[in-house]
This record gives structure tokens, C-alpha cells and sequence, in this order.
């Protein structure tokens, strides 16, 4: 049956290369096969699904607004759907973290949130250049494209990449994480660099690594954006929506940025939807200056609004949290045992295997038990785990056992000091 999806769709698929078998139906932390065969999933549609598959909640929001024939496209006029989305967003998470901003909803992919965000920088400082980081990614059209590292992804444009200065993200130098070179660079004079109207960041690098910003850098970040004029747009598509344990993936650090792009989990069961937070103050969009056809996702405001009062739930929160200090706990043990670095953070997380080789062969050998994981990084030698925020003790407990399994399947084995 697989032979059609090779004769019939194009060469560019690439996960179903990797899990080769046809899935009909999840829930939970589990998709299943037309055979009915369990697979947990640890890759949760890319941070898309961080709520795991069809939420009970969120879903019988939407199965009930369709019961009543609710609007599903609208373009941006009003409905009460866009109503109580952004009400939940205002009133449900963003005025208790004291955070100001106004939301604009943008097309439905996270990349297009990125390029809104950097027309608007380029807006509002009148300047053309902004400053992206090694190993970062934002997204695959063009504009995104150019503030993304991969060699791979940025050769597909097929054109000139243009507008942007790469500077080196934390720890990218030999282990320097203070940003010190990223301040030199962009204030010494002579430096040749034209002064940027953004800095464009992830404080959790989901494809490239799973680098995690460290606090002290993030801090000289923003004085270093305040004191050249630059904006910072801190990208939570992937490390936002509850992935780090936290809703924003900034929470908690120095850093509270101009404009702020979400997506993924943002509408909590898979449904597009894509939203820029934006400073009040630098709100100088004229009308339609940047639209989208469907930025008007009735259906997914209704789940995103569901997914949004799950963070009402404390019950939910305090899951949320064993579940981030059970897999810490994991990785730092494992990684001390068998010699590899744990990466990320919350439940963005990995394991530093050095050897892309052997990061394929865990995912395989991963993937034969039933397990779905995806490799990461610039060399594709992390291997990468995202169980939904919900998952359960005892699912997380099983996925971390045939974790066990395929890495010592895949032939790594302790070194001889730290058995002794």
C-alpha cells in the first residue's frame, strides 16, 4: 500500500521516510497503524501537538462548534470565535505574566508569523538588515529562509539570500556563553555590520541542536538590542506553547521581547494557526499590509481557546511539572552514564550522541519497539525527544525504557569507568 505515496506524491516527504507505515488513528501519546499496532509518540507532529492527539477537551470544542454550524473561514472580520481566543490569550496568559502586547493573526504557518515579524522590525526602525544566529531555524520561505542556518534549507531557495548578519549563538564558540562576541560585533565601531532592525532568536534551538540559551546570555542580548535600537523577536514556534515546562519559553529569563511568534501547539490539536505579539508601541501596520486568506481559522480558535484554559487546570500544571522533572532526572542519569551531553530543556529535550550514524541507528532501532523519536542538530546527531506535555508516568516511564533499548541495540555501551 506504501508504493502509492511513492508513485503519487512528491520526492520532498520526508518523516514517513523514517516511519515507514501507514497510521489511522492517536490518542493520548499514541498514533496507531492500520494494524492496530501502538506506537508512542515522542515526535507530537513537530511541537505541534503538545497536548498530545485529540485532547478530550479541546476536541469536544470543536466537534460541538461544528454541531451548531459554526464559521469555520472568515478572513479577519469579527466572530465570536476570534472573540474568545483572543480573550483567553489576553486574560488566560498573557496579563497574569504581565505581559503587554497586541495580537495579530497572521497565515496559518509559523513561518509566516516570522515574516510578519521581520517586515514589521524593517517597519518600525526604517532599517533592512537584522541579526540571526548559527544553527538557528525560522522557517522555509524566503525572508524566514535567510535567518536560517541549515546549509541544506537555504540552498533550496535556488536564489540569493539577502538581509541578514549571522553572529554566533550561545555556546556555538568553544563553550563561550556570555555573548560577548555578539556585543563586540555589533557595537564597536568599525565593525562594518548596518545597524540591524532585529535580532532574531529561538531560546531553545528545536532543529539545530537543541542548544538552550543560558539566562546571562539572553540578558546581553536585549541591552545589546536597547542600546543599537534593534528589536528582539524571540521565535516560540517550536520551544513555546508549554514546551519548556513554561507557557513562553522566555519566562523566567531577562528577556521580555518586542515581538513575540507562535504557532504549532498555539491552537492545541494540530489545527493551523499562527499569532505575532507585538508591543502596543510598535503596532504601525496600515490596514491589510500584511494579510493571508486564512488567517481567519475559526475552527482553530476554538481549540486554541480550549488549549489555552487547560493552563487554568492546576491539576494539568502540576503533571506538567513531574513530567519535566522525571525526564531531567533521566537524562542527566543516562547521559552521565553512558558519556553523552543531555541538550534542551523542559520537554524539548535530547541526547548529544556525537556520531550522526549512531543517532539514526537509536531512532531506528527506537522506531522498531514502537517508539517514535526524531534526530536534530546541524550533523543530525541528537537525538530528540518531545512527549506531550500531558503524557503519563507510566507512558513516560515505558518510553524511556525502550529509549534504554534502542541506544544499547544500536551498539553504545558504558564506558568502562563509569561501570567500574
Amino acid at each position: 500500500m506504501l508504493s502509492l505515496f511513492g508513485q503519487y506524491e512528491s520526492n520532498v516527504r520526508c518523516y514517513c521516510r523514517d516511519f515507514p507505515v501507514m497510521f489511522k488513528r492517536a490518542e493520548r501519546s499514541f498514533m496507531f497503524d492500520i494494524e492496530n499496532r501502538r506506537y508512542i509518540d515522542f515526535l507530537c507532529g513537530a511541537g505541534s501537538l503538545n497536548y498530545g492527539h485529540n485532547h478530550p477537551y479541546i476536541k469536544r470544542a470543536i466537534v460541538d462548534y461544528l454541531s451548531n454550524d459554526g464559521i469555520l473561514q472568515s478572513l479577519d472580520l469579527h466572530t465570536e470565535a476570534k472573540y474568545q481566543f483572543i480573550e483567553e490569550l489576553q486574560h488566560g496568559i498573557l496579563a497574569p505574566r504581565g505581559l503587554d502586547y497586541k495580537q495579530q493573526f497572521v497565515g496559518p504557518t509559523g513561518t509566516n508569523a516570522v515574516e510578519a515579524a521581520l517586515k514589521l522590525a524593517r517597519k518600525v526602525t526604517g532599517r533592512h538588515s537584522v541579526v540571526a544566529f548559527t544553527n538557528a531555524y525560522h522557517g522555509a520561505s524566503l525572508g524566514a529562509l535567510a535567518t536560517t542556518a541549515s546549509a541544506s534549507k537555504r540552498a533550496a531557495a535556488g536564489v540569493a539570500l539577502h538581509g541578514v548578519t549571522r553572529l554566533p549563538y550561545c555556546g556555538f564558540l568553544d563553550g563561550d556563553d556570555d555573548g560577548r562576541h555578539v556585543e563586540t560585533m555589533l557595537t564597536r565601531p568599525g565593525n562594518g555590520i548596518d545597524p540591524p532592525a532585529a535580532i532574531i532568536l529561538e531560546t531553545v534551538q528545536g532543529e539545530g541542536g537543541l542548544q538552550a540559551a543560558s539566562p546571562a546570555w539572553l540578558k546581553r542580548i536585549a541591552d545589546v538590542a536597547a542600546r543599537i535600537g534593534a528589536l528582539v523577536i524571540v521565535d516560540e514556534i517550536q520551544a513555546g506553547c508549554g514546551r519548556t515546562g513554561t507557557f513562553f519559553s522566555f519566562e523566567g529569563t531577562p528577556l521580555v521581547p518586542d515581538i513575540v511568534c507562535l504557532s504549532k501547539s498555539l491552537s492545541g490539536i494540530g489545527l493551523p494557526l499562527s499569532v505575532v505579539l507585538l508591543a502596543p508601541r510598535h503596532d504601525v501596520w496600515a490596514p491589510g499590509e500584511h494579510n493571508g486568506t486564512f488567517r481567519g481559522n475559526n475552527l482553530a480558535f476554538v481549540a486554541g481557546r480550549a488549549a489555552l484554559e487547560l493552563w487554568r487546570d492546576e491539576t494539568f500544571l502540576a503533571n506538567l511539572r513531574r513530567n519535566v522533572d522525571v525526564l531531567d532526572a533521566w537524562l542527566r542519569e543516562f547521559a552521565q552514564t553512558y558519556g553523552l551531553v543531555a541538550k534542551g530543556r523542559g520537554l524539548i529535550r535530547g541526547l548529544e550522541f556525537g556520531d550522526p550514524a549512531l543517532a539514526e541507528a537509536v531512532k531506528a532501532e527506537a522506531f522498531r519497539r514502537q517508539l517514535i523519536v526524531e534526530t536534530c542538530g546541524p550533523c543530525d546527531s541528537v537525538v530528540k525527544l518531545m512527549p506531550p506535555l500531558t503524557v503519563e508516568a507510566d507512558v513516560l516511564t515505558e518510553a524511556l525504557h525502550i529509549l534504554t533499548a534502542g541506544v544499547l541495540a544500536a551498539g553504545l555501551r558504558a564506558p568502562l569507568s563509569r561501570v567500574a
